[in-house]
């Protein structure tokens, strides 16, 4: 099992970079249709950005766990990696712009790639270290289904705050 942990992870890195792309361009590619636009970038925002790696790696997860079954931490993992994703994409971000300034667009891809791969190579240490317990399986799941809530809310109901800003724009949400 400890094997194919891994090749299970590089799986989902491709996946998840592979869809992230595609989302990132889907709600333009078809005319900004509202019933793909809770699951796809509509504006380049910080948290538009985010969303792109939480989907495809949310629908990873879930097709991964039928094989994971007789995981007990599996969904604890799968967890502290999406946070660990989410938490990277706008730590990286702004930090680099904070120091260097407007980043080019390919730093900005760039980013959503590092943290991709940040959080497989944690998930895959965090798999193979078998004394890790979890012991709220289902709570991973509840705050994991929260943030899909919140993606989906904040899409058509945008705070005004930077991470949600448009930097092109300077609009928020659905509605730039």
């Amino acid at each position: 099992m400890k094997r194919s942990i891994g090749l299970w992870q590089l799986m989902g890195f491709a996946i998840t970079s592979l869809g992230g792309t595609l989302l990132h361009f889907l709600y333009d590619w078809l005319g900004k249709p509202l019933w793909v636009a809770p699951f796809s970038g509509v504006n380049e925002s910080t948290w538009e950005h985010m969303k792109l790696l939480f989907w495809p790696m949310l629908l990873y997860a879930i097709i991964e766990s039928f094989f994971f079954r007789k995981r007990k931490d599996f969904w604890c993992v799968k967890l502290k990696g999406i946070l660990l994703g989410l938490l990277l994409i706008p730590t990286i971000f702004y930090t680099y712009n904070g120091v260097i300034g407007k980043s080019p667009d390919w730093i900005n891809i760039a980013i959503f790639f590092i943290a991709a791969s940040i959080v497989y190579i944690f998930e895959t240490k965090q798999f193979k270290n078998e004394t890790i317990a979890c012991k709220k399986q289902k709570l991973a799941i509840a705050i994991l289904c929260t943030i899909a809530v919140l993606f989906v809310a904040f899409t058509f109901k945008t705070p005004e705050i930077n991470i949600f800003k448009d930097p092109l724009t300077g609009a928020y949400g659905i509605g730039t």
